[in-house]
């Protein structure tokens, strides 16, 4: 090696640890809590070499030396029209989609170019389904895994020590417990790291969210065999085996004990969400399928589903059960035992909670309900004797 190419190393590697001087965590989390992120956590990349290709942010990003974890909190009251019974547009706009599609993923967007300008790369992370990618592509070249590789942003956060994964699989962190939305960002500085989260800190266990889940998807917090572990080498965390063709079913608006736009185009409709044994995929295949059905018997727009057709045209996602026990319970019951940090004048709960009746009230006896109560209207006793006959 000739001097300049001595000196043109040294050099490189002199400026190379001046930038590892110059950033470091309490700068990220400083310039964070300035853009409004109260809750972040750190981990290094070591904690996640376990994690499946598909999943890993070693995959995504084969630099990655540490990754990022960020919770926005969910408003309290953009739950309250779902828990009233008397609106929905909240939720699907200001506790899940819009929230992890827009209002969040702009603060990652700052954070990633506050790390580049220090001289660092920053990859944020799109809150996609991980199972739902990768399944029929090809890599695009040897060596290369399938695309899309999506993280279990749960997981990776749970691993930076954000927080804990509930017994429903829903993340609560210290502060706010279930009512968060998760970011990422897989950066190639070393930062210092934080500690993970025991499994048992924030989450009792004691069964709120099985209980207040329409769909039964959530199993007995005491089924020790209903355990799920994930080992990030330093320690071991789990929670429990949700069935999620059931939370898909509720979540989506399949179950018509809590969603009252199921209950009005199906009145007679007594499918028990609870018995049912789908996947996941096939739950989601048969909830947008319906949700964009048209039906041209149907008067005015045929629109199968009026409200969900209508909300996936404003926001492209539509969201039915609100997290009636995943996160709605959870959150009465973990606002009561005192182990979050944000706290309320009133109690989550006020009222009783609402149900819809799974069986049909008042089963028709016609055939093409559509036409009967336009005819029944318009031109009363038409239909005198057609399908049942009176009695004398």
């Amino acid at each position: 090696m000739n001097a300049q190419m001595f000196w043109e190393e040294h050099s490189q590697k002199a400026e190379r640890e001046v930038i590892d001087m110059k950033l470091t965590s309490q700068m990220i989390k400083e310039r964070a809590k300035e853009l409004g992120i109260d809750c972040i956590a750190i981990g290094n990349i070591e904690r996640f070499k376990n994690s499946p290709k598909l999943m890993s942010p070693i995959t995504y990003f084969p630099e990655a030396k540490s990754v990022i974890a960020i919770a926005m909190p969910i408003p309290r009251g953009a739950n309250r029209g779902i828990e009233e019974g008397t609106h929905w547009h909240n939720y699907t706009f200001y506790t899940y989609n819009k929230l992890n599609a827009f209002f969040r993923p702009i603060k990652t967007y700052d954070l990633c170019r506050f790390i580049e300008d220090n001289g660092y790369e920053a990859v944020a992370h799109y809150p996609a389904v991980p199972e739902g990618n990768g399944t029929t592509r090809k890599p695009v070249a040897e060596g290369k895994v399938p695309p899309d590789v999506v993280c279990s942003i749960r997981m990776i956060a749970a691993g930076c020590g954000l927080g804990e994964i509930g017994w429903s699989k829903v993340f609560l962190t210290k502060k706010y417990g279930p009512g968060v939305r998760l970011g990422l960002i897989f950066t190639d500085c070393v930062l210092e790291t934080d500690p993970i989260m025991d499994t048992g800190t924030l989450c009792m266990h004691c069964g709120a969210c099985t209980r207040g889940c329409p769909g039964g998807a959530i199993p007995d917090p005491k089924d020790e065999n209903a355990r799920i572990y994930i080992d990030f080498g330093e320690k071991k965390v789990w929670f429990g085996d949700v069935q999620m063709g059931r939370c898909t079913l509720s979540h989506h608006g399949m179950n018509n004990e809590c969603s009252p736009f199921l209950k009005k185009e199906f009145p007679n409709m007594a499918f028990d969400v609870r018995n049912s044994q789908m996947t996941e995929e096939e739950a989601y295949i048969m909830c947008y399928a319906l949700a964009g059905a048209q039906w041209g018997r149907k008067p005015g727009n045929h629109a199968v589903m009026d409200y969900y057709n209508y909300i996936i045209e404003h926001t492209g996602y539509f969201a039915i059960c609100g997290a009636r026990g995943c996160i709605r319970s959870c959150m009465d019951a973990i606002e009561k035992s005192g182990r979050i940090e944000r706290t309320f004048n009133n109690k989550y709960f006020k009222d009783k909670r609402w149900s819809l009746p799974l069986h049909p009230e008042n089963p028709s006896k016609g055939v093409n309900h559509y036409r009967e109560e336009f005819l029944d209207k318009h031109y009363p006793g038409i239909r005198e004797n057609e399908y049942e006959k009176k009695e004398d």
